[in-house]
């Protein structure tokens, strides 16, 4: 099942750097700190707390990733992805993922048209600019494999032809953890691709009351209000290039390198105690997630410079998905977060 909502604004062509670039003025900054904060603003006004989520999508979109976001039904995922597409004026699609939905049904395919005699392609709901996949782990590994070219290359191909994807392009993939039967766990080079992975908490009470507050004035619920653009498309490639430019002192960068080479190497680091929980760790994908959000996570926090608390912010959302834990590890029901902190504990924070 598939659902997409148009935009009128036509997607913005894709650009790419070349060549070193100038540091973000105070100007530009000013400009990114205004944008961002029309657009939480907007995300607030339809999505109650959720703040870790509100975040982990900014910081997504400014980085140009992917988030996984995991919990129980009901928590308002759909809800904020659908808020967040409206708020940049971008083209929403949502896809309920099942064990027999198709490849084709995600990138397309080509129709016969009888009336001309000749195929036409129609191109599948992952051509817009947000894409929601919904329970992604019901759906079969051939249609899991279907997502990557189009995450990682940023294009799908269609009877050999390439066609691109819009820009800005992001995937927001949930499941849910309570309910495994019938699921097909996302292999380990899948999860990899997405930056981050959010766990999505239930609220607070004071929230659930709001919720339930703005469901009987009806800025929630059947009829409520779409939210109106706040900026274009054209200005998140802007607030994206801004954020290419942050600043990263190389004892940052040392730092994000300590950090994840020390997950491959966790027995010398902490010991037998912790280091047999974790089997594989962390590619070189961490180092350059951890080095694109924490730039964008710079730029949300009103910075043209990273400082060492954000990446300590981004750990979990970053490392959770990339340590392979041990049997051990489960049947002593360890969780990744244990590990992260205690890494985090032993190298120093310059």
């Amino acid at each position: 099942m598939t659902q997409v909502n148009e935009s009128p604004t036509v997607p913005s062509t894709r650009r790419t750097p070349a060549g070193p670039t100038a540091p973000l003025t105070i100007d530009e900054l000013a400009r990114a700190t205004e944008a961002i904060g029309k657009v939480s603003d907007a995300f607030s006004s339809r999505v109650v707390g959720q703040h870790r989520i509100r975040t982990a999508l900014l910081v997504t979109l400014l980085s140009e990733g992917h988030v996984l976001l995991e919990s129980v039904p009901g928590l308002a995922k759909t809800l904020a992805a659908s808020t967040l597409s409206q708020a940049v004026s971008a083209r929403f699609a949502r896809i309920q993922c099942t064990p027999d939905l198709l490849p084709s049904d995600i990138i397309g395919t080509q129709v016969y048209d009888p009336r001309r005699h000749e195929f036409e392609t129609q191109l599948g709901p992952v051509h817009a600019n947000f894409v929601l996949l919904d329970e992604i782990n019901r759906a079969s590994a051939k249609t899991q494999s279907a997502l990557l070219e189009a995450m990682q290359e940023r294009q799908t191909s269609i009877a050999g032809t390439i066609h691109p994807l819009p820009d800005p392009f992001m995937v927001l993939a949930t499941q849910n953890p309570i309910e495994e039967e019938g699921t097909y766990v996302l292999p380990h080079a899948q999860m990899d691709r997405f930056l981050l992975k959010e766990i999505v908490d239930y609220p607070t009470e004071d929230d659930e009351l709001m919720v339930l507050e703005r469901i009987d004035d009806g800025t929630l619920g059947q009829h409520m209000a779409d939210v109106t653009a706040v900026i274009s498309t054209q200005e998140v490639a802007d607030l994206q290039e801004m954020v290419r430019r942050v600043y990263v002192d190389p004892a940052i960068r040392r730092y994000i390198t300590a950090l994840v080479r020390a997950t491959r190497d966790v027995p010398t680091l902490l010991g037998p105690e912790l280091g047999n929980y974790v089997e594989i760790g962390a590619s070189p994908r961490g180092s350059i997630a951890f080095f694109q959000a924490a730039r964008a996570m710079a730029v949300v926090q009103g910075r043209h410079y990273v400082i060492p608390e954000d990446v300590r912010e981004l750990r979990h959302s970053v490392l959770r998905h990339r340590l392979h834990l041990s049997f051990e590890a489960l049947a002593d029901r360890v969780r990744p977060e244990t590990v992260i902190d205690a890494v985090f504990r032993a190298v120093p924070t310059p």
